[in-house]
């Protein structure tokens, strides 16, 4: 904002003439300014804040300079990242950043672990090749915490099964299992990565992945970094929903998280990993990519 643009803004509170002589400016020049026609640079920049206004909102002011400008090369917007990145900045707009990390994880120290098949390698040629999952809580101020299982698709960072309990029993991730295959039918082979935790060292969890063919894996005792891509996106909902709202109950706090999942996550919002497409967006292109083999 330059010193007229001040002046413009302040004068229903202040007279001019004195804005002016605070400033160091003369009422002559402000006037001037004025009456100055803006500049066709001036007229495109404030159409693209605009267009980059109505992005922001859409996101839920999740977005930051690389996203907003991932969507306007999307709709066909021309424009450089710096440009972007000065515009959000003279209009206050800015993304979220990652805060607190979360520990839920409760060991059976009497339970026998699954083998590490994935020693850290989060890549997968194809979707339903690997599997990761994770626990987190989601706190309420009226009823305590609420407990959320997801398993992702490691290929598109889809969130392809989630369930939620006001527990950390077994049945929280059996849910987020049988959503997981319910919505993707894999083969036999196909690997579940997770941590220590006592739900998926559980006999019931393990006997239910071995009878519809799935693979249990899980990382090395007390490492962070061997779920890591499960965390990463925990500290994404907590950047993006959990530490800009508060929820009283765990019906508000339900609802938030599916409509945060299923609308905004799975199908809108653009992933820096994936080219800044959506996980939706991702997939529909793998499959359209992909020759079908008769």
């Amino acid at each position: 904002m330059n010193v007229y643009e001040f002046v413009q803004r302040e004068k229903a509170h202040h007279a001019v003439v004195r804005l002016c002589h605070v400033l160091g400016v003369s009422p002559s020049g402000y006037w001037a300014w004025r009456r100055r026609v803006p500049s066709a640079r001036s007229r495109a920049d404030a159409q693209l804040t605009a267009q980059i206004r109505t992005i922001h909102q859409a996101s839920r002011g999740a977005y930051g300079v690389p996203r907003v400008h991932a969507e306007l090369v999307a709709t066909g917007t021309r424009c450089g990242r710096t440009r972007v990145a000065r515009l959000m900045r003279r209009a206050g707009l800015v993304g979220c950043h990652r805060r607190r990390p979360f520990h839920t994880t409760q060991r059976d120290p009497l339970a026998a672990p699954a083998a590490d098949l994935v020693q850290r390698t989060f890549t997968a040629s194809a979707p339903n090749q690997l599997w990761i999952a994770d626990i987190t809580d989601v706190p309420t101020s009226c009823e305590g915490f609420l407990y959320l299982a997801v398993i992702l698709d490691v290929c598109s960072r889809r969130v392809v099964g989630w369930s939620m309990a006001d527990h950390l029993r077994t049945e929280v991730v059996m849910g987020a299992l049988e959503m997981a295959v319910w919505n993707r039918r894999p083969d036999a082979g196909r690997i579940h990565h997770s941590d220590h935790g006592c739900q998926y060292t559980s006999l019931l969890f393990g006997e239910r992945c071995q009878a519809v063919g799935i693979r249990c894996s899980m990382g090395s005792l007390g490492d962070c970094y061997d779920n890591a891509m499960a965390e990463s996106f925990f500290a994404t909902l907590e950047c993006e929903l959990l530490a800009r709202q508060t929820f009283r109950t765990q019906n508000e706090a339900r609802t938030a998280l599916f409509e945060y999942i299923e609308v905004f996550y799975n199908r809108q919002r653009r992933h820096s990993a994936l080219g800044y497409l959506s996980p939706d967006a991702y997939e529909r292109r793998w499959t359209a990519q992909t020759p079908v083999v008769a």
